[in-house]
């Protein structure tokens, strides 16, 4: 899922001081991290349930969903941030 940047929101804020790593990453680590994401088969559900969305079609469930894809993403996002702040 790509990001866009926007002001953080007040859960963003605490999602990123609630995700810290013990100790320094290794370069290797860090790296490793940075390949961890949404398989093939994630990425087209997501752009399913968003057209849906869309659409005006999506069902309670399917909501649910889609909300769980944009919390993991929003921690993927944080946790790839943090390993490239390692790696500077």
């Amino acid at each position: 899922m790509k990001t866009k940047t926007s002001p953080a929101r007040p859960q963003t804020r605490n999602e990123a001081r609630c995700i810290e790593f013990a100790g320094d990453l290794s370069p290797g680590a860090a790296r490793a991290l940075l390949g961890f994401g949404f398989s093939e088969r994630d990425y087209a559900r997501m752009d399913e349930l968003s057209q849906k969305a869309n659409s005006g079609t999506l069902a309670p469930a399917e909501q649910i969903e889609l909300d769980t894809f944009e919390r993991l993403g929003l921690i993927l996002d944080i946790i790839h941030s943090k390993a490239r702040q390692m790696l500077k």
